[in-house]
């Protein structure tokens, strides 16, 4: 157990700041142009994984308990980065329309970079702070999500994805045997009608029109529409290609990620619409040290389950007998994932084995794996 007092340092912090070594990155592919247009996701991608096959597991836990007055230097990292990226996206944008040293491929390449880097770490950073009693900190959460044109997700995460993660109501729960290629079309059509379809019903429990003011999706309506704006004033219809594109990127990484945690992983249906609560056995786990950096420990998905609102540092690792373990981090494992068959090879008996340790008693999953079972009351 890592203690508060050490916990609370920044060289325990500093590790948790790499993230801010990307951003670099960008600017010198626009710079520079040629092959260092690729730099951001040969760094997210591979240097990670390559970092997590040399530095290992890291199995240790701070104090649950521990106060967020020891936790300054964690939540600083996530706050820093929203007016980072903001700079980095538009500096770069701004140049790069204007570089006549890049060509086409070029753009598409450091914009393909950037939207690695805003799905990645902005996006995972925007989770960590929608889910803070902080209204500043959602604030800051709305705008990184505002950036990529999926403002939504908020909305989807908080009222769907938490309540019925595991069961049919879930767009996110990747199905059994279900290639990413099928599983991205599907979210990206049915989470945004989740998630509007989530506040609608919250506000007709207060007698309240969807129209209400009081709908975040007019606040994230304003927002993007504002980034969108802001894209064409500084590169014109070129920088609003750009944009787009860079948040095209961001949602395919994001999806990746929803796609990887849970995957085949389905609470028990008890019968009559109504299913087990969700234990730290429905979310794929990681402890690999570096990607765990990357991704504020992220890959401790069943603690961020069972406890939604606990910050990064203090997100508890399960063991084996706990909760499922990935083989490798979630960098490679997306990887993996873009192509089917191999992913099916890794995956799909680790997943049955799971099946046969915890639900032994079932012996027909294929309403499971067709996501045919009732729609949770």
């Amino acid at each position: 157990m890592i203690p508060a007092a050490q916990l609370s340092r920044f060289t325990s912090a500093l590790p948790f700041w790499l993230s801010l070594a990307l951003l670099p990155l960008a600017w010198m592919g626009a710079v520079f142009g040629g092959w260092w247009v690729f730099a951001l996701p040969l760094a997210t991608w591979y240097l990670f994984s390559v970092l997590d096959a040399i530095l290992g597991l890291n199995l240790k836990n701070a104090d649950p308990q521990t106060d967020e007055s020891h936790l300054t230097f964690y939540r600083a990292v996530t706050i820093i980065w929203v007016p980072l990226q903001a700079i980095t996206l538009y500096g770069v944008l701004y140049y790069a329309t204007r570089a006549p040293h890049l060509n086409g491929w070029e753009l598409a390449g450091l914009f393909v970079g950037i939207g690695v880097m805003s799905g990645t770490i902005g996006i995972n950073y925007s989770h960590e702070l929608m889910h803070q009693k902080d209204k500043r900190e959602r604030w800051l959460g709305d705008i990184l999500l505002a950036m990529v044109l999926y403002s939504h997700f908020r909305s989807e995460h908080l009222r769907v994805h938490h309540l019925y993660v595991g069961t049919p109501r879930d767009p996110v729960t990747a199905r059994y045997n279900e290639g990413f290629h099928r599983f991205y079309p599907r979210v990206l059509r049915q989470c945004w009608a989740s998630a509007f379809g989530a506040e609608r019903s919250m506000l007709a429990r207060k007698n309240l029109p969807w129209t209400d003011r009081s709908n975040p999706f007019w606040r994230y309506w304003a927002l993007q529409v504002g980034f969108f704006v802001l894209a064409f004033i500084l590169g014109g219809w070129s920088g609003v290609g750009l944009f787009v594109l860079q948040a095209g990127i961001a949602i395919w990484q994001l999806e990746l990620v929803n796609y990887i945690e849970h995957y085949g992983l389905t609470r028990k249906h008890l019968g009559d619409g109504k299913y087990e609560h969700v234990q730290p056995r429905h979310s794929w786990n990681a402890a690999q040290k570096a990607s765990n950096w990357l991704l504020i420990n992220l890959q401790r998905h069943s603690d961020h389950h069972y406890k939604p609102d606990r910050r990064f540092p203090v997100l508890q690792t399960y063991g084996t007998d706990d909760a499922p373990q990935l083989p490798y981090g979630y960098p490679l494992m997306t990887m993996l994932a873009m192509i089917p068959p191999l992913w099916r090879r890794v995956m799909n008996p680790r997943v049955r084995q799971w099946r046969q340790m915890y639900y032994p008693e079932i012996s027909d999953w294929q309403a499971y794996n067709r996501s045919e079972n009732p729609m949770p009351r």
